[in-house]
């Protein structure tokens, strides 16, 4: 069997909801284009625990988020450690790590949704949520970085939310700038992290240190439908 259809397998068996395969040749800052490969891997959040956010965040997604987070951190570890074992450089980005290199503002050290768009898993919606066609907005991504060149799969390149602004509307905090995704758009033309962090923190912060959100998540149409295989 191809080893890159075997390694979906693997990563699809350990539990994610889709996978995927990124050329990020030219993409990649200096220090990492040597590792022109990213995979991209996307995990589904409970239908259940996202249909109980009702405005606001509650203390089970608080839990879930952080849940998933770690989960990711183990899958994208188990890929690494595949790789490696094979002979490849892997480096498996943290599911949620912000770091602040220009003094100015908190990033990752690679922005996921960019790899997940390459990888074919999804489109960047209105509200800089990745949104997949079978689950929307609801999941979370890992990203693992490797100097392995699998088949690529074919990139995503453009949005499919057309006139929709339900998130838009939605936004507590008012984030949601509801311009149209493509290739190469600055975050901050989707969306106000500033103002969405702060409105967290102002009004969250009884939910759980380190405070998320989600009503952006739970008001998408593209996640309404539970899919069930």
């Amino acid at each position: 069997m191809d080893k890159s259809v075997q390694l979906k397998e693997k990563i699809l068996e350990w539990g994610a909801a889709k996978v995927g395969y990124a050329d990020l040749t030219k993409l990649l800052p200096e220090e990492y284009a040597h590792l022109k490969t990213g995979i991209s891997i996307a995990i589904r959040l409970s239908d259940e625990i996202i249909s109980q956010i009702h405005g606001a965040p509650t203390h089970t997604y608080f839990h879930h988020y952080r849940t998933v987070n770690a989960f990711i951190d183990q899958i994208t570890f188990k890929i690494a450690a595949v790789l490696q074992q094979d002979g490849y450089l892997a480096m498996p980005i943290a599911a949620s790590q912000s770091v602040n290199i220009d003094g100015k503002s908190y990033r990752g050290v690679f922005p996921h949704k960019t790899v997940a768009t390459r990888a074919g898993l999804g489109w960047i919606g209105k509200s800089a949520c990745l949104i997949t066609p079978e689950f929307g907005p609801r999941i979370r991504l890992g990203t693992v970085l490797t100097d392995w060149e699998p088949v690529y799969d074919d990139p995503i390149n453009a949005s499919q939310c057309g006139n929709c602004r339900k998130c838009v509307e939605n936004c507590p905090a008012l984030a949601i700038q509801g311009n149209q995704w493509e290739p190469g758009i600055a975050r901050e033309e989707l969306f106000d992290a500033k103002a969405c962090s702060t409105h967290m923190h102002q009004h969250y912060q009884h939910i759980g240190r380190g405070s998320v959100c989600g009503v952006c998540i739970k008001s998408c149409p593209m996640g309404k439908k539970v899919i069930k295989r």
